[in-house]
């Protein structure tokens, strides 16, 4: 066993990839006071707002470092579903990412709750919902990743929603907060070395 040094102006984070192959059955979606809004085109300042607002914490970074071009190719692609959930009051709280671009895969691309939300139960509601959306006729696999720099609960969470490990990778990146994409105070339990 052997550790592997890392740039201190970098992160590194162990992926791993899961999947479901079996539409579950069906089953009654939990009761949550919110609503999940379809995006057909959203605005790029808006998609980057809820995006930042629910990643930061995580240091979701990769739709805030593409370019115009390319987060509008992705986003308003029809083969790309996009829902903010939504309070009462209408306040984008959630963020949802159905991919249907490489059929009969269906990637859950993104799938978070900004924190004022989490631990609260709403996570169950957005994945049977996520789940009754993904699973069209034509979708054989529904497969996420998650990392060690998601919440501690996701990889345990996505096991109870019915999906199973199948690869974990080893990522590294430059990190967001020193290149100036998020706030040096983002996700503070991810020391910043740099």
């Amino acid at each position: 066993m052997g550790l592997i040094p890392v740039d201190n102006r970098q992160i590194a984070t162990v992926v791993t990839h899961l999947e479901m192959r079996e539409r579950p059955r069906p089953a009654p979606i939990p009761a949550a006071p919110f609503r999940l809004v379809p995006w057909k085109r959203p605005s790029l300042d808006a998609y980057r707002t809820l995006f930042r607002r629910v990643g930061e914490p995580w240091l979701w970074f990769s739709r805030l470092v593409m370019s115009d071009e390319a987060l509008a190719a992705i986003i308003h692609d029809p083969q790309v579903a996009i829902y903010a959930v939504t309070d009462l009051a209408g306040i984008e709280v959630g963020l949802l990412e159905l991919d249907f671009r490489k059929l009969p895969d269906c990637e859950l691309g993104f799938f978070g709750l900004v924190p004022e939300v989490t631990g609260k139960g709403v996570g169950r509601w957005l994945m049977a919902q996520a789940k009754a959306l993904a699973w069209r006729k034509d979708v054989t696999r529904l497969w996420v990743h998650t990392c060690t720099l998601d919440g501690p609960t996701a990889l345990g969470f996505y096991i109870r929603s019915g999906f199973n490990p199948y690869r974990r990778e080893v990522e590294t990146f430059d990190d967001p907060r020193l290149l100036g994409y998020l706030p040096r105070e983002a996700a503070p339990q991810i020391p910043l070395l740099g």
